[in-house]
């Protein structure tokens, strides 16, 4: 019997091709995978993001918080025994950071000071722009459209 919040089994899992990728890159070219072990890999890594999650949710409500942080997630692992991956799990999440502040695209946050990027003048003035052209074209095929209907009757 599942618990009030949980969802039904099927609605969660991981894409299958990628977890095919990761497992291939983790074994010897020379090593297949059956597709039932595939599977239960699987089954496995969103059994432990679920576990990792509920930990991690528990940290966070005790420090009343209502969002988990990367540091409730660190302090999950630990919690349930993977003390061990602390450091190789703080270096991905590290470079994750860095990649994702690099990155062109900044998922909607501003480049760190020096680090490119437009300032907000520059952004505002992009975006301005960008409505009045939307606009222009909006107009123009409401216009075009228009003009078609009243040519047809």
């Amino acid at each position: 019997m599942e618990s009030a919040g949980s969802r039904p089994k099927d609605d969660v899992s991981l894409p299958k091709a990628t977890m095919t990728k990761i497992i291939k890159e983790m074994l010897p070219p020379d090593v297949r995978v059956a597709k039932d072990a595939q599977d239960l890999l699987v089954e496995c890594c969103v059994e432990f993001i679920n576990l990792i999650s509920s930990e991690s949710n528990e940290i966070c409500s005790k420090e009343e918080k209502r969002t988990i942080a990367p540091e409730h997630v660190l302090r999950a692992l630990e919690i349930l025994g993977f003390g061990e991956y602390l450091a190789e799990v703080q270096a991905a999440y590290e470079q994750h950071k860095s990649e994702t502040m690099e990155s062109p695209k900044v998922g909607g946050r501003w480049a760190k000071e020096g680090g490119g990027g437009m300032t907000e003048e520059e952004a505002i003035a992009a975006q301005q722009r960008m409505f009045a052209e939307a606009r222009a074209r909006m107009n123009s095929g409401t216009t075009v459209a228009s003009t078609q209907a009243n040519d047809s009757e």
